[in-house]
Order: C-alpha cells, then structure tokens, then sequence
C-alpha cells in the first residue's frame, strides 16, 4: 500500500505551501544523494520525498489527491505522481528549493549572471587636532579609489566593441560536470567567472575596465567628534561595476594629543604651576583656554592637587551644543633658590609664628649626612 505524502513528509493536511516546501527542504538535504553516496536506502528516502513535494505543491495535483488519494494522481506519472524517470529530473524541477545547496551546485545554471555589481567600500583615517572639535568645520581630504574606464565605459572592451558570451560556460560563469549522482561546479577558466570574454581589450585601461584615479572630496566635520567617530558618505566609495551602485565612503577621525589639555569625554584637564605665595596668600590668574583667554581665582591656602573649574570651557557632544567644563589642577612651584632678602623675610614670619625652622646655613644649602 502506498503510503500517504503528507506522513511521508511529517506535515499536516492543512499545512500550507511553506510549511510543505520547508518539510521537504530538510528530507532532501537529509537523504541528499551527494550527502550520502552508495547508500540506496537514502535515494530512495529522497525520490520518495520528491514525489510527495511533487503532488502537494501543485494546487491541481494536490486537489484530487486530498478527493481521491493516489488514485487521483495516478495519470501524472505512472503511479508517480510527479513524473520523476531519475535523479536530474528532481533537479530540474525543484532548482528553487535546491538553489542554495552545496554551494548552489546541484544542477546546471539556466540564468546568466549579471556582471553588475557595487563598488567597493572605502575608508579614510582623518587627523584634526583638539580644537577642531570645538565647531563644526569643512576639511578637504584627498584618496586613492578606482573608477570605470571613461573610455570603454567599464566593459574593458575596445571602443566599438563590447564583450562577446563566454563560449566556455555560455556566460553563467561556471563549468558544471555530473558524474553520477554528484554535481561539481567550478568558475569558468576562461572568463574567470565573467560570463563574458573580451576579444579587443581598452587600450586605456587594458580590459580591466577601471582606472585608478585620486579623488578630492570636503566633508563636513561636526563638533565634538572623537578618536573612533565614523563618518558615512554614502556612494562616495569606489564606483561601481557595469552599472552597479557605488560603494560609502567610511571617514574615521583620530584626534591629535594636545601639549595642554587631556580630554575626558566633553571635559578638559590642564595643570596650572603657581608659586608657594600664591598658593599662600591666593592670586588671580590668566590662563588661556581651548579657544581663547580667561582669568581663574587661587584661593588663599590652595594645596597642590586642588582644581580650579571653569564651566562651558570643555568640549560639546556631537548630540548636543552644551560644553563640559575645564579643570585646572594645581601645582605648586617651590624655588630651588632664594634672595637673602627673601630668607629674612620668611625667617622673620617663622618667628612670629613661632616655627622651628633651620638655621641660616641650612635653607635649600645643608648637606645631607
């Protein structure tokens, strides 16, 4: 007794064509012949879930089959039902569920391939110093790419002639051999792959049909931007082939260390050398910013490692114009040297204040025993 198409694929009567397609997918790559050489339990396996598929992806077919069985079917090939004499007959009927096995190599190409493809993506490492990100600001930047030959328009052929079908492969770009029931695919030799052949090449770019060519381009550099920040220029990457779409160009920013400041995200640090009477008795002092002068406030009795915080002198965010701040660390400058003048002056506050200090031979002069 024959058995029932949908036990043999494990669906259901009320499955519909997807479920019934995807069902079959996972038999044939089960019972594949090419994943199972010699074994004729497997092909059988595989011409029995063919001959299943067969009926119920057809709307008419599977129709009378659910009206009268097998019975319904019958005349559609011998008992069949599919009308399947071997192997290359599954093959050809079923290309599209077969189309991406083994690497697409499981029946002979009917479609030439198209030779039209996107160019390729570039990318540009750009250098701009730490003020650069202050504002947004227009940077030119000059690269390599290649573009299609002007002369023969991207074919690589000779002008007024255009490349000819590959006689090797017929243009689908491959040589298929059957031996059995094993199908082998390998690119074509002669076109490479092309589908075509070029009998005349271009005298300019020697039938590559691209010529290498240096690009300027001003791209605009948004504030706050940081070492690692992309910028995508969509289409303006290498020039596509034969019609094909142009690749992005991929522009990222490194930002150059600066003598001055260390950046913390939109914050800035800097240190600031002040002497010991500043730090004493407190000052005001002018410091220069990122983009220009300001005067900061030393507190009376400021210690090295103090900050000084000066808001909206940092960076912006490439989200937002707000500015972070800018720290000004302290550090305190003591004189390897000093006037006679000074050490009296100082002697005589230590002595009001009642210190122990050394004696006059010993400021910054006494030898260590």
């Amino acid at each position: 007794m024959a058995k029932d198409y949908y036990d043999i694929l494990g669906v259901s009567k009320g499955s519909d064509k997807e479920s019934i397609k995807k069902a079959y997918r996972q038999m044939a790559m089960k019972y594949h012949p090419d994943r199972n050489p010699g074994d004729h339990a497997a092909e059988a396996k595989f011409k029995e879930a063919s001959e299943a598929y067969g009926v119920l992806s057809d709307d008419s077919k599977r129709s009378r089959y659910d009206r009268f069985g097998h019975a319904g079917v019958n005349g559609f090939g011998g008992g069949g039902g599919a009308g399947f004499h071997d192997i290359n007959d599954i093959f050809s009927a079923f290309g599209d569920v077969f189309s991406d096995f083994f690497g697409g190599a499981t029946g002979q190409r009917t479609h030439s391939r198209s030779r039209a493809r996107r160019g390729s993506d570039l990318r540009y490492f750009l250098e701009i110093d730490l003020k650069d990100v202050l504002v947004s600001s227009q940077k030119e930047i000059q690269f390599d790419t290649e573009e299609a030959c002007v002369t023969c328009e991207g074919s690589g052929a000779k002008l007024g002639t255009k490349p000819e079908t590959c006689n090797t492969c017929s243009g689908s770009g491959q040589v298929v051999r059957q031996q059995g029931f094993f199908t082998m695919a390998t690119t074509c030799h002669t076109c490479r792959g092309e589908g075509v052949a070029i009998k005349e090449k271009c005298q300019k770019c020697r039938g590559a049909g691209r010529t290498h060519s240096k690009r300027k381009l001003s791209i605009n550099i948004p504030a706050g931007v940081d070492s690692g920040t992309q910028l995508r220029l969509s289409g303006e990457g290498e020039s596509g082939y034969l019609g094909g779409g142009p690749g992005d160009l991929y522009v990222e920013i490194r930002v150059r260390p600066d003598e001055r400041f260390e950046r913390d995200g939109q914050h800035l640090h800097s240190e600031l050398s002040i002497s010991y009477l500043q730090a004493i008795l407190g000052a005001e002092i002018k410091v220069k910013t990122l983009s220009d002068e300001s005067t900061v406030e030393v507190e009376p009795g400021s210690h090295s490692g103090d900050k000084i915080r000066l808001r909206h002198e940092g960076l912006p965010s490439v989200r937002s114009s707000t500015r972070g701040d800018l720290f000004y660390h302290l550090k305190i400058d003591f004189p390897k040297k000093m006037t006679k003048k000074e050490e009296e002056l100082l002697r005589e506050i230590a002595k009001e204040k009642n210190e122990q200090v050394l004696g006059p031979s010993g400021f910054f002069g006494r030898k260590k025993s």
